[in-house]
């Protein structure tokens, strides 16, 4: 669709909409508009620029255009146009922008742009209504607790200095140094060393090279070091290990009686157990919960029609960088990560781009679902969470009562309950009976 008009008859300007909810605008400027615009111009830099043989404010145009250059003069004109231009023509075209717009300028004489504007998202939900899925009952079996009991053992156990040689699993004391081209990579006295069978720590195979050792040995090997090591100057080199044991000792696990339960704040080895098993289940719940969820969103995606602007992955991305940099305390801990994950940041960010993308169709799906079934968020609830909030920060509950306390953070936490709220309405929907009766779900009513 091709539609042409004037700009108070100075400005000709034609939109075009194309796949991914965008329009292009070409606009061309007159040549009478653009040369008001450079008189403007000029009278503004006319006061800023030094030019020889004249006083700041007296060179003619001509003179300055000479000396900065016409492209320098244009520059400055469109950096004011530009902006009316754009806006006037986003009115006289009925254009919603959800963005800044990408902007070419494809032509200087005469002046042209050409502008990819994003526009708003188009979802066109499927029959969701008919959804049916289900996500199994929860079950925790005795095994599952004996493996908690047996992890909370070994975190409690004591360990204990032995006169025998190293067998696997115990804790030793060692003198360690490593060379590779005859050169010290690694150098450690009275190191800690747990000898887990199987670890790849500091190269696979060394924890087998102390089995055997007596306290007092000295014991030199050599190991190939992995071709996909971090480092990749060490990489597929060989090593030469120097280690001596300085100690040895053993584990030994508490009994599991009422003893070892009061020790983890429970009267007895029986509550012990039913508290595992409470932790196990609302564990399995949640992750169901979560697997159910996926699932709704997934079949409602598939049965819909989604169409959105590329510039909403893009900013996900870069949101989800940016957080990724954050935890890892900036830019140079992100490139030592990259290092270690031994990938480039392009990569990674292809990488997120997946997530970005699955992220942008979940919020859309779910506040297409809200608007159609009028869920909304007041502030009684918002006051509720808030304080909930507050109230698990211990101490430091006032400070979240603050930072909740500004509008923007407000709407920011009414829009996350609102879309909590979609989501217990999608599960209630489709978790429904086949008779028809709901489940009573949170979050159903708007």
């Amino acid at each position: 669709m091709r539609q042409q008009f004037k700009l108070e008859g100075t400005v000709k300007t034609t939109a075009e909409s194309i796949e991914g909810c965008q329009v292009i605008l070409n606009i061309e400027v007159e040549p009478e508009e653009l040369e008001n615009s450079l008189n403007q111009a000029y009278r503004r830099l006319v006061f800023k620029v030094a030019i020889p043989g004249f006083r700041k404010g007296k060179a003619p145009r001509y003179v300055m255009e000479r000396y900065l250059g016409r492209d320098a003069l244009l520059d400055e004109a469109l950096e004011r146009l530009f902006p009316q231009l754009y806006e006037k023509a986003l009115e006289e075209q009925g254009i919603e922008a959800i963005a800044q717009p990408q902007v070419e300028l494809t032509q200087r004489d005469p002046v042209a742009f050409k502008i990819t504007v994003p526009t708003r998202p188009v979802v066109e939900l499927g029959d969701y209504r008919q959804l049916r899925l289900s996500s199994g009952a929860v079950e925790v079996g005795e095994e599952e607790i004996n493996e908690v009991l047996q992890r909370l053992q070994h975190l409690n156990a004591l360990w204990q200095p032995v006169e025998r040689a190293v067998r696997p699993n115990d804790l030793v004391a060692i003198d360690i140094e490593g060379r590779v081209d005859d050169k010290i990579v690694l150098s450690e006295k009275g190191q800690g060393f747990h000898l887990t069978p199987g670890s790849l720590i500091p190269v696979p195979g060394f924890v087998e090279k102390l089995e055997g050792m007596e306290k007092g040995e000295e014991r030199e090997f050599a190991l190939t070091i992995p071709s996909d090591y971090a480092n990749p100057e060490l990489a597929a080199k060989e090593c030469h290990f120097k280690v001596s044991v300085s100690e040895i000792k053993e584990e030994q696990l508490p009994e599991l009686n009422d003893e070892f339960a009061q020790s983890l704040v429970q009267e007895s080895l029986e509550l012990l157990r039913e508290k595992i098993s409470a932790d196990l289940r609302a564990r399995k719940e949640a992750e169901a919960r979560g697997d159910l969820e996926e699932k709704v969103i997934d079949a409602v995606v598939a049965m819909s029609h989604i169409e959105y602007p590329p510039i909403l992955v893009e900013q996900e991305q870069e949101h989800l960088l940016s957080a990724y940099r954050e935890r890892l305390g900036g830019e140079r801990g992100m490139q030592d990560y990259l290092k270690l994950a031994g990938k480039g940041e392009e990569e990674f960010r292809d990488e997120l781009r997946a997530r970005a993308e699955r992220a942008v169709i979940r919020s859309l799906i779910l506040d297409k679902v809200r608007e159609v079934e009028n869920i909304e968020v007041g502030d009684p609830e918002v006051d509720a969470e808030v304080e909930g909030l507050a109230l698990g920060a211990g101490e430091n509950g006032d400070r979240v009562r603050e930072l909740f306390s500004t509008p923007s953070s407000r709407d920011s936490l009414r829009g996350e309950l609102a879309m909590k709220k979609t989501m217990e309405r999608l599960i209630q929907i489709a978790t429904a009976v086949p008779s028809g009766e709901e489940t009573e779900l949170s979050g159903d009513e708007g």
